[in-house]
């Protein structure tokens, strides 16, 4: 199965278009349920860093000024990523950021990306919700790091989408729980979302 590359931003708001900037990327890639690489950095957008977020994140303005150019950054995670399907837990979010970051270098950003958050909701309906840290614990899924730091909530996003891909498997047949069926499976209603896994099991 192709790798995919599973993504979690840090940032200073909630939307580019309302200025906000992004403060950390992390990447990390998913290979046959395994983490096979990471890619990690702090970047410096020029923008503050109010103390909501630094009560959030631990990310302070030091620590942002000390990183190395959003624009450096944004090339080496377009490089790292090298137009690989993407994925992330509430994706809209992370793919505003994704677009907004990578045109202010002139980069293309129009990835594929899957959400683990609205997959949540067709596979796991009996969760209390869906947010990523609820999933983790529901499966028990290892811990490795501060949550609403980028790298521990892609690792955490990553060891979930394994999760469900192995979930795909076992319990639907899907053998090949590839990017196409992700994509599939979150555009479908769920009260059909068992007539599509059998449909794409027999595929």
């Amino acid at each position: 199965m192709s790798p995919i590359a599973i993504i979690d931003f840090e940032t200073t708001g909630i939307s580019p278009n309302m200025g906000d900037r992004a403060t950390e990327v992390a990447i990390v890639m998913l290979e046959g349920g395994q983490v096979v690489d990471r890619y990690q950095s702090l970047m410096n957008a020029g923008v503050r860093v109010n103390s909501f977020i630094t009560q959030l994140t631990g990310i302070t303005n030091e620590m942002v000024q000390a990183a190395p150019p959003a624009e450096q950054v944004m090339r080496d995670a377009a490089r790292f990523v090298a137009g690989r399907p993407m994925v992330a837990h509430n994706a809209a979010f992370d793919k505003k950021f994704w677009q907004a970051e990578l045109a202010r270098c002139g980069q293309d950003g129009s990835h594929a990306f899957a959400c683990t958050l609205l997959l949540s909701r067709r596979l796991y309906p009996q969760a209390p919700n869906h947010k990523l840290g609820t999933l983790a614990a529901l499966h028990h899924l290892p811990s490795s790091g501060r949550a609403h730091r980028a790298l521990a909530d892609a690792e955490m996003a990553a060891h979930l989408l394994a999760q469900m891909q192995h979930d795909l498997k076992t319990r639907y047949g899907c053998t090949q729980a590839d990017h196409a069926l992700l994509m599939g499976l979150q555009r479908t209603s769920r009260h059909m979302v068992g007539s599509y896994l059998k449909q794409r099991a027999g595929a």
